[in-house]
């Protein structure tokens, strides 16, 4: 299944940083995932898609995200390598592809742009041939125009724009695009209650428009856990040890980096936190870090003791999540390795 990566920080990273280098990186995910188990797709090789903003508003250049996809295996793809080494920005989306809807195609690669606004998906919408026409319908002509290939997460960024006042303008506040997001999942839940679909819906939703970074980790289901999500933060993300070994840097409280990935980019335990299942992380411009609840049906409070006992076999089986399984990748100053359980 896929795999994303989010980066915003106060300042540019080298693209390598996060999809070269780094020997978890969202490139070697690709073909080395940690915390998924598909036995039918074992690797995301089917495209990948990197898109970023430049560090300084040119006027000629407009606001709109800068996109980079292909539909080669990440890990094969020479150019991706070139230009990682020399394109720097202060927030980038990266996605590695595995196919379950639609066809291997550049309109299929994440990240979908529309205007300034930027839109990637891990996860399924659970029987979306059926429910398609109704969500079509549901769209106006800007968001229906919009979409360019015949995937479900394409298809729920146009969802998304429909949401929004105006998908074309010049600028969004946080709060519009985490209520767009929030009544976007609602929609999808009701088109799946009107055509009795009873399968989980697994909507890891990203979106941003260059300077707000929305994300969802959710699942249609009270009792199955959702596609895993995690953070990190600090104020510095570095290598520390030769053969790509990374960490996260706090030498204070400020927040100059957050990234969110599907899983974590080091072997770094205290790097990486969990994202709760059916919550919402908000990335502010002010790069302050929000953890809000989706409470609908499917919503269960943390101190609700269910909250701790949803079953992980449905994310399993559909290649979303896997038993935390001990590796030995990272190396010790003595140059042994040591076990370790990936967070």
């Amino acid at each position: 299944m896929c795999r994303f990566v989010i980066y915003k920080g106060t300042s540019p990273v080298q693209l390598s940083h996060l999809l070269t280098r780094p020997c978890h990186s969202i490139i070697n995910q690709a073909f080395d995932s940690r915390l998924r188990l598909d036995r039918r797709r074992p690797m995301n090789g089917d495209g990948f898609g990197v898109g970023w903003y430049d560090s300084v508003y040119d006027e000629e250049l407009g606001s709109q995200p800068c996109i980079f996809t292909s539909v080669t295996p990440a890990w094969n793809n020479v150019n991706l390598t070139r230009l990682a080494e020399k394109i720097k920005s202060p927030l980038v989306f990266g996605h590695v592809r595995a196919t379950t809807a639609g066809s291997l195609s550049l309109d299929n690669c994440h990240p979908f742009v529309h205007g300034k606004l930027m839109f990637m998906h891990n996860g399924g919408i659970a029987e979306f041939p059926v429910l398609k026409r109704r969500l079509q319908k549901d769209l106006p002509d800007a968001a229906f125009d919009m979409v360019q290939g015949n995937t479900d997460s394409e298809w729920a960024f146009a969802l998304f724009l429909s949401k929004l006042p105006d998908c074309n303008a010049r600028s969004f506040t946080s709060e519009t695009l985490r209520k767009a997001m929030a009544d976007t999942i609602a929609s999808l839940n009701l088109y799946a209650e009107e055509y009795n679909i009873t399968e989980p819906s697994l909507m890891n939703f990203c979106v941003t428009d260059g300077e707000t970074v929305v994300v969802t980790r959710y699942i249609s289901s009270k009792t199955d856990e959702a596609a895993s999500l995690w953070f990190s933060s600090g104020t510095e993300f570095s290598e520390y040890a030769e053969g790509g070994h990374y960490k996260m840097s706090k030498a204070d409280k400020r927040e100059n980096i957050i990234m969110v990935a599907s899983e974590p980019l080091t072997f770094e335990r205290a790097d990486w936190m969990e994202i709760k299942t059916n919550h919402m992380v908000v990335i502010t411009p002010k790069m302050n870090l929000l953890q809000i609840p989706i409470k609908d049906k499917f919503y269960v409070p943390p101190s609700d003791p269910a909250a701790a006992k949803r079953k992980i076999e449905f994310a399993q089986e559909k290649g979303f999540l896997n038993p935390r399984k001990p590796i030995s990748d990272k190396p010790l100053k003595n140059g042994r390795r040591h076990t370790l359980t990936l967070p």
